[in-house]
């Protein structure tokens, strides 16, 4: 039996799951769906059961949403029955996507016409600045995670300072819980609305919240040299993503003025219970995905790398996504490609008392979709790995 499906039961609102393949306790709805929202494990698997977890997909047409659609396909219990993507309304999603013509898929809606009876959970990729209103109005019975940056700031003014727009879902801001899974999974678990981590502060916060939790290095004067593929920056047609402009060349942006600055310096000042700053500066490298982060510390006083690295090992010894290397192992963005890990090592700086800590994951997986899949698998109650268990692309 496939390990998705070993576990012994899966209960949540809706109905419990058996590794049987029994139903039991399933909402009287669930009866009532059209034989074409029916949805089948591959013959091939050794239990023949339903996807009866109905996936509404917001913001189908763009990266993040296609990469959803990839990886459910290897998931066991989530069926998408919703796409919208306003601008690509009536098409297939095989017309916008080709590489995912062998799904079986709903037709593209704009999200006006979209009947939210149909799922039980939704994945939100639209546009920054564009979710607080359309989430306020689903359903308050759906599980939701957002991928968007709307709800992942506390502080509503420091929302409208950075995205430049009044916040316009204050009152569901006070429900969202942060969704970076491996630090806050307690809360995760009890969560209706997760707002999912950017690539950048999941790439940053995970090294570095363990060490400053330990009391292991400064909060002051650390620097983050970040560089990204050119999926990070979506799929909209934009002069400065032309191939002729992004090939043979690394260009800086956002200096200074990132917006993902104020969620790594959130998430920081929270474990150090004091106002963390950060020196952060984003680079755009000519490929398509993968995500470096190079972050330079200073150590507490005592403290040697040694110290850093046995407490980052400690940390995530028991994480499936998270990979502390061998020491002296340098992480590669190659070697991460495709899937839902993060590699990390810590390196002694020439400068003494500081240290060197190098992250990488893939932007579209860890940074994105496959940290909002494995959210919502922990809202729902299933295993965390389930359908992220893909290894890396390589070469």
């Amino acid at each position: 039996m496939s390990s998705a499906l070993s576990f012994s039961s899966i209960c949540f609102e809706q109905g419990c799951w058996f590794k049987e393949g029994r139903k039991i306790g399933v909402a009287d709805k669930r009866a009532k769906r059209p034989s074409s929202m029916s949805f089948r494990v591959s013959a091939k698997s050794s239990v023949s059961s339903e996807k009866d977890i109905r996936i509404g997909l917001l913001g189908a047409s763009g990266y993040t949403g296609a990469e959803i659609v990839r990886l459910l396909a290897n998931h066991p219990h989530f069926g998408v029955t919703l796409m919208t993507a306003d601008r690509k309304a009536g098409q297939s999603m095989e017309s916008v996507f080709p590489h995912l013509r062998a799904q079986k898929l709903p037709r593209l809606v704009s999200v006006k016409d979209a009947d939210f009876s149909t799922v039980d959970a939704v994945f939100c990729c639209l546009p920054h600045g564009t979710t607080q209103e359309i989430i306020k109005g689903l359903p308050t019975a759906l599980k939701i995670v957002d991928l968007s940056a709307d709800f992942r700031l506390r502080d509503i003014s420091e929302y409208e300072e950075w995205y430049g727009q009044p916040h316009k879902a204050v009152e569901l801001q006070k429900e969202v819980v942060y969704g970076l899974t491996e630090l806050l999974r307690e809360d995760i678990k009890k969560a209706r609305l997760v707002a999912n981590p950017g690539c950048y502060p999941t790439s940053v916060q995970l090294p570095l919240v363990p060490l400053i939790k330990a009391n292991l290095i400064k909060h002051k004067n650390i620097i983050i040299d970040a560089k990204s593929g050119v999926s990070g920056a979506g799929r909209g047609a934009k002069e400065a993503n032309l191939y002729s402009e992004i090939a043979e060349g690394i260009s800086s942006y956002g200096v200074t003025r990132h917006r993902h600055v104020p969620e790594i310096e959130q998430g920081l000042s929270d474990v150090a219970q004091s106002k963390v700053t950060v020196s952060f500066t984003p680079h755009l490298m000519p490929m398509i995905r993968g995500m470096q982060s190079t972050i330079y510390v200073e150590m507490a006083n005592g403290v040697r790398t040694e110290d850093l690295y046995q407490q980052l090992r400690t940390s995530y010894e028991d994480e499936e996504f998270v990979k502390v290397l061998d020491e002296g192992v340098i992480p590669r963005t190659h070697n991460v490609r495709g899937s839902n890990y993060c590699y990390m090592n810590v390196f002694p700086d020439r400068i003494p008392g500081r240290a060197i800590i190098i992250s990488v994951i893939d932007n579209l997986v860890k940074g994105a979709s496959g940290q909002a899949l494995q959210n919502l698998n922990i809202m729902l109650g299933l295993p965390e790995t389930t359908g992220l268990l893909n290894q890396p692309v390589f070469p």
